[in-house]
Protein backbone atom coordinates (compact mmCIF):
# COMPACT_ATOMS: atom_id res chain seq x y z
CA UNK A 1 0.00 0.00 0.00
CA UNK A 2 1.21 3.63 -0.78
CA UNK A 3 3.00 5.43 2.19
CA UNK A 4 0.60 8.80 1.48
CA UNK A 5 -2.45 8.91 3.69
CA UNK A 6 -4.43 10.62 0.67
CA UNK A 7 -4.65 8.77 -2.66
CA UNK A 8 -4.40 11.29 -5.90
CA UNK A 9 -7.40 10.64 -7.07
CA UNK A 10 -7.80 12.01 -11.07
CA UNK A 11 -11.80 11.96 -11.17
CA UNK A 12 -11.93 14.05 -8.40
CA UNK A 13 -8.94 16.55 -9.60
CA UNK A 14 -10.84 16.70 -12.69
CA UNK A 15 -13.43 18.20 -11.31
CA UNK A 16 -12.30 20.69 -9.40
CA UNK A 17 -10.18 22.31 -12.32
CA UNK A 18 -13.35 22.54 -14.11
CA UNK A 19 -14.47 24.82 -11.18
CA UNK A 20 -16.91 22.01 -9.54
CA UNK A 21 -17.25 22.44 -5.44
CA UNK A 22 -16.73 18.85 -5.02
CA UNK A 23 -17.91 19.04 -1.33
CA UNK A 24 -20.74 20.97 -2.28
CA UNK A 25 -21.54 18.28 -4.57
CA UNK A 26 -21.08 15.69 -2.35
CA UNK A 27 -23.31 17.07 0.60
CA UNK A 28 -26.05 17.62 -2.42
CA UNK A 29 -25.80 14.27 -3.58
CA UNK A 30 -26.00 12.88 -0.19
CA UNK A 31 -29.18 15.07 0.56
CA UNK A 32 -30.48 14.00 -2.66
CA UNK A 33 -29.79 10.04 -1.71
CA UNK A 34 -31.90 10.67 1.74
CA UNK A 35 -34.40 12.37 -0.12
CA UNK A 36 -35.14 9.23 -2.52
CA UNK A 37 -34.27 7.15 -0.25
CA UNK A 38 -37.38 8.41 2.66
CA UNK A 39 -39.62 8.74 0.17
CA UNK A 40 -39.48 5.43 -1.21
CA UNK A 41 -40.14 4.60 2.60
CA UNK A 42 -43.13 6.67 2.59
CA UNK A 43 -44.62 5.75 -0.63
CA UNK A 44 -44.96 3.08 0.58
CA UNK A 45 -47.17 3.73 3.70
CA UNK A 46 -48.90 5.93 1.52
CA UNK A 47 -49.64 3.41 -1.24
CA UNK A 48 -51.14 0.91 1.63
CA UNK A 49 -53.41 3.34 2.34
CA UNK A 50 -54.68 3.67 -1.02
CA UNK A 51 -57.87 1.73 -0.19
CA UNK A 52 -61.38 1.02 -2.46
CA UNK A 53 -62.13 1.04 -5.86
CA UNK A 54 -60.78 4.35 -6.65
CA UNK A 55 -57.09 3.26 -4.11
CA UNK A 56 -56.78 0.32 -6.62
CA UNK A 57 -55.95 2.61 -9.64
CA UNK A 58 -53.81 4.75 -7.82
CA UNK A 59 -51.60 2.72 -6.19
CA UNK A 60 -50.31 1.70 -9.84
CA UNK A 61 -49.21 5.17 -10.20
CA UNK A 62 -47.60 5.09 -6.84
CA UNK A 63 -45.74 2.05 -7.06
CA UNK A 64 -44.15 3.34 -10.32
CA UNK A 65 -43.12 6.57 -8.72
CA UNK A 66 -42.14 4.59 -5.59
CA UNK A 67 -40.08 2.23 -7.15
CA UNK A 68 -38.25 4.67 -9.52
CA UNK A 69 -37.14 6.50 -6.34
CA UNK A 70 -35.63 3.52 -5.11
CA UNK A 71 -33.57 3.78 -8.50
CA UNK A 72 -33.36 7.16 -7.74
CA UNK A 73 -31.49 7.01 -4.62
CA UNK A 74 -29.53 3.68 -5.98
CA UNK A 75 -27.91 5.93 -8.98
CA UNK A 76 -26.19 7.87 -7.27
CA UNK A 77 -24.92 5.88 -4.22
CA UNK A 78 -21.66 4.85 -6.54
CA UNK A 79 -20.98 8.70 -7.48
CA UNK A 80 -21.18 9.62 -4.05
CA UNK A 81 -18.34 6.99 -2.87
CA UNK A 82 -16.37 8.12 -6.31
CA UNK A 83 -16.42 11.76 -4.99
CA UNK A 84 -15.23 10.62 -1.63
CA UNK A 85 -18.28 10.94 0.31
CA UNK A 86 -19.88 8.15 1.80
CA UNK A 87 -23.65 7.88 3.63
CA UNK A 88 -23.97 8.12 7.58
CA UNK A 89 -23.86 5.21 9.68
CA UNK A 90 -26.77 6.15 11.70
CA UNK A 91 -30.04 5.53 9.12
CA UNK A 92 -32.47 8.15 12.03
CA UNK A 93 -29.57 10.46 10.89
CA UNK A 94 -29.78 9.89 6.74
CA UNK A 95 -33.60 10.06 7.14
CA UNK A 96 -33.60 13.45 9.00
CA UNK A 97 -31.23 14.74 6.42
CA UNK A 98 -34.15 14.24 3.87
CA UNK A 99 -36.68 17.02 5.84
CA UNK A 100 -39.48 14.77 4.00
CA UNK A 101 -41.22 14.85 7.49
CA UNK A 102 -44.08 16.28 5.34
CA UNK A 103 -45.03 12.96 3.36
CA UNK A 104 -46.10 11.24 6.96
CA UNK A 105 -50.31 9.83 6.02
CA UNK A 106 -52.34 12.78 6.42
CA UNK A 107 -55.00 13.23 9.69
CA UNK A 108 -57.37 11.19 7.58
CA UNK A 109 -54.88 7.98 6.31
CA UNK A 110 -57.47 6.99 3.76
CA UNK A 111 -58.07 10.50 2.40
CA UNK A 112 -56.70 10.18 -0.96
CA UNK A 113 -56.41 12.94 -2.41
CA UNK A 114 -54.62 13.83 0.54
CA UNK A 115 -51.93 11.54 -0.28
CA UNK A 116 -52.00 12.64 -3.80
CA UNK A 117 -50.96 16.05 -2.85
CA UNK A 118 -48.10 14.75 -0.52
CA UNK A 119 -46.55 12.65 -3.77
CA UNK A 120 -46.55 15.66 -5.50
CA UNK A 121 -44.79 18.05 -3.08
CA UNK A 122 -42.38 15.18 -2.89
CA UNK A 123 -41.98 14.99 -6.49
CA UNK A 124 -41.89 18.73 -6.98
CA UNK A 125 -39.29 19.23 -4.26
CA UNK A 126 -37.28 16.61 -6.11
CA UNK A 127 -37.16 18.57 -9.12
CA UNK A 128 -35.95 21.19 -7.73
CA UNK A 129 -32.65 19.15 -5.64
CA UNK A 130 -31.92 17.38 -8.99
CA UNK A 131 -32.37 20.82 -10.95
CA UNK A 132 -30.04 22.09 -8.66
CA UNK A 133 -27.10 19.51 -8.68
CA UNK A 134 -27.70 19.51 -13.06
CA UNK A 135 -26.63 23.15 -12.89
CA UNK A 136 -23.99 22.14 -10.74
CA UNK A 137 -22.36 19.86 -12.91
CA UNK A 138 -23.75 21.03 -16.79
CA UNK A 139 -20.32 21.19 -18.53
CA UNK A 140 -18.32 20.57 -15.50
CA UNK A 141 -18.84 16.99 -14.65
CA UNK A 142 -20.54 14.77 -17.18
CA UNK A 143 -20.77 11.72 -15.19
CA UNK A 144 -22.91 13.22 -12.37
CA UNK A 145 -24.93 15.54 -14.90
CA UNK A 146 -25.84 12.55 -16.67
CA UNK A 147 -27.20 10.76 -13.53
CA UNK A 148 -28.85 13.92 -12.49
CA UNK A 149 -30.41 15.04 -15.61
CA UNK A 150 -31.89 11.06 -15.64
CA UNK A 151 -33.40 11.04 -12.28
CA UNK A 152 -34.92 14.83 -13.26
CA UNK A 153 -36.14 13.34 -16.13
CA UNK A 154 -38.70 10.54 -14.29
CA UNK A 155 -39.39 12.98 -11.54
CA UNK A 156 -41.01 16.04 -14.32
CA UNK A 157 -42.75 12.64 -15.36
CA UNK A 158 -43.81 11.58 -11.42
CA UNK A 159 -44.88 15.35 -11.16
CA UNK A 160 -47.21 15.09 -14.41
CA UNK A 161 -49.04 11.98 -13.11
CA UNK A 162 -49.97 13.37 -9.88
CA UNK A 163 -50.74 16.91 -11.34
CA UNK A 164 -53.26 14.51 -13.69
CA UNK A 165 -54.97 12.93 -11.00
CA UNK A 166 -55.35 15.50 -8.45
CA UNK A 167 -56.39 18.18 -11.13
CA UNK A 168 -57.81 16.54 -14.21
CA UNK A 169 -54.56 17.96 -15.97
CA UNK A 170 -53.18 15.53 -18.99
CA UNK A 171 -49.92 14.44 -18.55
CA UNK A 172 -49.51 12.44 -21.75
CA UNK A 173 -48.91 9.38 -19.37
CA UNK A 174 -48.48 5.52 -20.69
CA UNK A 175 -48.52 3.28 -18.18
CA UNK A 176 -44.99 1.75 -17.40
CA UNK A 177 -44.57 -1.13 -19.04
CA UNK A 178 -43.71 -3.02 -15.32
CA UNK A 179 -43.42 -1.71 -12.40
CA UNK A 180 -40.08 -0.38 -11.50
CA UNK A 181 -38.98 0.31 -15.35
CA UNK A 182 -37.06 3.41 -14.87
CA UNK A 183 -36.78 4.16 -18.53
CA UNK A 184 -34.09 6.96 -17.81
CA UNK A 185 -32.40 5.79 -14.75
CA UNK A 186 -31.87 2.01 -15.70
CA UNK A 187 -28.51 2.11 -16.76
CA UNK A 188 -27.66 4.06 -13.32
CA UNK A 189 -29.38 1.50 -11.13
CA UNK A 190 -29.40 -2.23 -11.54
CA UNK A 191 -31.22 -3.32 -8.68
CA UNK A 192 -34.53 -3.68 -9.52
CA UNK A 193 -33.62 -5.81 -12.89
CA UNK A 194 -35.62 -8.43 -14.06
CA UNK A 195 -32.69 -11.54 -13.63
Amino acid sequence: MSESKEPNVVGINVLKQNGVDVDELVNELIKNAAVEFTAYYYFTNLRAHCTGMEGEGLKGIIEDARLEDLSHFESCIERIYQLGGSLPNDATEFIKISGCEFLQLPPNPTDHKAILEKCLKAEQGAIVNWNKICKMTLGKDPATYDIAKDILAEEIEHESWFLELIYGRPSGHMRRKYAGERPHTRKHSRALDMA
